[in-house]
């Protein structure tokens, strides 16, 4: 409101002068002994003057009348009166109107469509530069550092922008007070976030702020806070351009998501594939040392009576041996098939032949451990890799083995439905804990909640089994027995055609 009185002070004030300047070099040019068709033609250059460098035609046709009564009042006949002695001076009177008139409003129109011009050209001009500033900024504090620059630099106030955060970057308030840029961090993002998700509206007034959001592909990217003082006929007028920069804000974070997202991806792919060659590496370096422990075992309890104390203790080795052998196997196919360099080469298999070998397998090496098989009497082919799904077998009993005294049984049993070929795995063993059968089949997790006699292991049977049984296109879970204490670990194999 002030302003507006203060631009309409000074258009008052230039009206004044400009008539009264040209008024006076008038007289003077009289007093020259000048024509007064020089006088006219003065008085139409203040009316072009006065459009010139006031706002609006109205001053402009104000000069026009103006100009027109200083005429008649200072240059005709009779002098300083209004009234017109020679009816020749009305047809000078309406030329100089018309005239007057026709220059003010050209002169008005062209000053209005310079001014839309250049501002037209400010715009393009900030958009240029936000975009071309935008394409090479790094992160995510360059982007909205800006993205607030360009808004102020717009609406000509201060503005703040709050980034509300990504895959690596934190929360981070920019403000600009002047020439200066504020940066701190922000503590209620998520109250922020909850404010602003789901607004309807364009944007929300407070108390000193207009908070607009910069929403992203998915969710809520950032906040534009606008100063509360802004001319609201200017935030009408600028309001495409100043979404077409909210519009752009909101490219560039996602931009800078992706790319974040994308680097810790291949930062974590780089680690897996580290730990895999790592693992991979001692693995083969202990699978031939191994061997040799377990045949020189085996050859001296061959040697050995078989009632000599020394039995007990070369058992234990070959026993240990084994177990290390098979878990060095394990994180061999792991890695196998976290590479890709498995492949599931599926063939009409007997389930039946399959769990025997297993079981014969597990037998041999817990010796006193029995396994009792159920399977039906009706005999199914099924589709599958024998050697991966006799791996999966192994790999449950022997957690059931590990789990379980040995006096305490150990089933396999298998079923087959309409559509799939089910196989159980059931122990009368401790059982498993509630918080632990969502994370069983996660890789390198353990129970904390084992008995002090069973195997330690680092978690890797559980997630071989999984993911082989999914390449497969079957299913496996695990739960604890309902019947008993116990658990049990089921898959199942598509039968297909």
């Amino acid at each position: 409101m002030k302003q507006n009185y203060k631009h309409l002070l000074s258009d008052t004030l230039k009206l004044i002068t400009l008539t009264v300047g040209f008024t006076l070099l008038s007289l003077l040019f009289r007093k020259l002994g000048f024509p007064e068709t020089n006088i006219v033609v003065i008085y139409i250059l203040a009316v072009l003057l006065i459009s010139l460098f006031t706002s609006g035609y109205a001053f402009g046709i104000a000069g026009c009348v103006i100009s027109l009564f200083c005429y008649n009042y200072f240059f005709t006949l009779p002098y300083h009166t209004l009234a017109v002695s020679d009816p020749n001076y009305l047809i000078t009177f309406i030329i100089m109107l018309a005239t007057s008139f026709i220059t003010s409003t050209i002169t008005a129109k062209e000053k209005v469509l310079r001014e839309t011009a250049m501002e037209k050209s400010e715009e393009n001009q900030i958009l240029y530069q936000l975009s071309s500033s935008l394409s090479d900024a790094p992160d995510a504090e360059s982007v909205m550092t800006i993205g607030v620059k360009s808004i102020s630099r717009l609406l000509q106030c201060n503005t703040g922008g709050i980034y509300l955060g990504g895959q690596i970057s934190s929360p981070l308030f920019i403000q600009t007070l002047g020439k200066e840029i504020i940066h701190r961090n922000v503590d209620n993002v998520d109250l922020i976030r909850k404010q602003l998700s789901n607004i309807t509206k364009e944007y929300i007034e407070r108390e000193d702020t207009l908070s607009f959001p910069v929403k992203g592909r998915e969710n809520l990217l950032a906040v534009i806070n606008i100063d509360n003082n802004v001319d609201k006929n200017t935030l009408t007028l600028k309001n495409t351009l100043l979404h077409s920069i909210m519009e752009n804000i909101s490219l560039a974070l996602d931009r800078i998501e992706v790319t974040e997202e994308k680097a810790k991806v291949r930062e974590t792919m780089e680690r897996e594939r580290e730990r895999a060659n790592l693992l991979r590496a001692i693995s083969h370096d202990l699978r031939t040392p191994l061997s040799g422990i377990m045949g020189t075992s085996e050859i001296l309890m061959d040697m050995t009576d078989r009632d000599d104390k020394r039995q007990v203790l070369l058992k234990g080795i070959y026993q240990d041996a084994a177990w290390l052998r098979d878990l060095v196997e394990n994180i061999l196919s792991l890695t196998r098939l976290q590479d890709g360099k498995i492949l599931v080469h599926k063939e009409m298999e007997a389930m039946e032949e399959v769990i025997g070998s297993a079981v014969a397998h597990i037998e041999k090496s817990f010796e006193g451990r029995h396994i009792s098989v159920e399977t039906p009497e009706r005999f199914k082919l099924v589709p599958m890799d024998a050697k991966l799904i006799e791996q999966v077998i192994y790999n449950l009993l022997d957690n059931a083995v590990k789990h379980t005294k040995i006096d305490e049984e150990i089933k396999i049993t298998l079923e087959y439905s309409s559509e799939f070929a089910v196989c159980s795995c059931i122990d009368e063993g401790e059982g498993l804990e509630e918080e632990d059968i969502p994370n069983i089949f996660n890789l390198f997790y353990t129970s904390a909640t084992r008995s002090s006699d069973a195997k330690k292991g680092i978690g890797l049977g559980l997630t071989i089994c999984k993911t082989v049984i999914l390449a497969h296109g079957g299913e496996i879970y695990g739960e604890n027995r309902k019947d008993r204490k116990g658990a049990r670990f089921v898959f199942t194999l598509p039968l297909g055609e």
